[in-house]
């Protein structure tokens, strides 16, 4: 007997976020014919800077009240020329991210096959970031005052809270023994911002003195840490960092690999209190859409994490051997990777693969 379906909320957004979407859809379809025991149901919600332009909002009062009766979001990408990026982000993402606790934001940075780094020392790449997603530099907290005066000024507070490092520490910590890993690297900057990030350092050793001694922890300071990124990128496994060098680190790990167009990520509550959200790395990218040759990978690989946090581990990994059979494969291939194929062409030679390969369940 068929168990109740997965109710998933899809936000295509704007620009190129419509066009990957569809293509994620379309993967999802074609999952759903070879295994009739994926039940997922989703509806499509238009809240995006078109919406806003009618409703002078970017998503209804109550649309996280609708959101939360949902078991996982995906998202597409935001950012229209027309609105401020600080009215779509802190009106739609923000909201999403921070009254959901989605605390974690998980991008795995990995060495695809038939994808050229730019490193010259740039295969065997593999390692995740787990960046703290709900507070840290990214709080609205501040203000400005003396406009247009000799003496305006303004203040950004970084928030961070014992709770908050400890939560994203473990899940850290977490990972790294569920996959076999024996080291965690954190980001800081304690040798001159002495009061926060010195927090962060202590309470991330702490954390791994109590619940994780086996893991060994080395602390690096951000500057050099994005070197080393460069310099040596086999050496990491998992990367801790704060909220605003976790969002620097996962886009320069994204193109040590190849791209932006190829970088899933999740925002996870992973308690599962609320839904968590699915997105690719990439924005909305306004020069290219309407152009039909976005690549639709980063965001069909946000769907697999989706289905893996959904207890559909077997389909998570059709889907991440599907791209990249077709990336070893290289006759599809789209311009940001060296291609002329469409983002339907793409998503069509994705979902081909997937149907030549069987569903073997596990772990559901």
């Amino acid at each position: 007997m068929m168990g109740k379906p997965i109710k998933i909320a899809v936000i295509p957004g704007d620009g190129i976020g419509k066009e990957v979407m569809a293509e994620a859809l379309k993967v999802l379809s074609q999952l759903q014919q070879r295994d009739s025991s994926l039940q997922i149901v989703t509806t499509v919600f238009p809240w995006s800077s078109d919406y806003y332009m009618q409703h002078g909002c970017m998503m209804p009062q109550d649309a996280l009240a609708t959101l939360k009766g949902y078991d996982a979001i995906l998202f597409g990408a935001i950012g229209d020329v027309r609105v401020p990026d600080d009215v779509t982000v802190w009106e739609l993402i923000m909201p999403i991210r921070k009254q959901f606790q989605q605390y974690v934001n998980f991008r795995p940075i990995k060495a695809l096959p038939g994808i050229a780094s730019p490193l010259a020392n740039g295969k065997d790449i593999d390692f995740v970031i787990f960046r703290e997603n709900a507070e840290g530099e990214y709080s609205n907290s501040g203000g400005r005052i003396y406009h247009n005066q000799p003496q305006e000024m303004t203040i950004q507070n970084t928030i961070m809270t014992r709770i908050g490092i400890e939560k994203i520490v473990q899940a850290a910590c977490d990972y790294a023994h569920k996959y076999g890993k024996s080291k965690i690297t954190s980001a800081t900057k304690s040798n001159a911002i002495i009061h926060s990030m010195k927090f962060w350092d202590e309470h991330t050793q702490n954390i791994l003195a109590q619940t994780s001694p086996a893991l060994t922890l080395e602390s690096i300071y951000i500057d050099a840490l994005v070197a080393y990124f460069v310099e040596r990128p086999q050496d990491f496994e998992v990367v801790v960092a704060s909220n605003l060098f976790g969002d620097i680190l996962s886009d320069l790990g994204s193109a040590i690999v190849g791209g932006l167009g190829l970088s899933p990520s999740a925002n996870l509550n992973p308690e599962k209190e609320y839904p968590s959200m699915f997105e690719p790395v990439h924005g909305s990218a306004p020069d290219i859409a309407g152009k039909g040759i976005a690549n639709p990978i980063a965001q069909i690989w946000s769907l697999a994490l989706l289905l893996g946090h959904i207890g559909r581990p077997d389909a998570e990994d059709l889907i991440v051997t599907a791209i990249e059979t077709v990336l070893t494969e290289g006759v599809v291939k789209t311009a940001d990777i060296g291609g002329q194929a469409s983002t339907v062409q793409m998503g069509d030679a994705i979902c081909q693969e997937i149907a030549n390969m069987k569903l073997v369940a596990r772990g559901v």
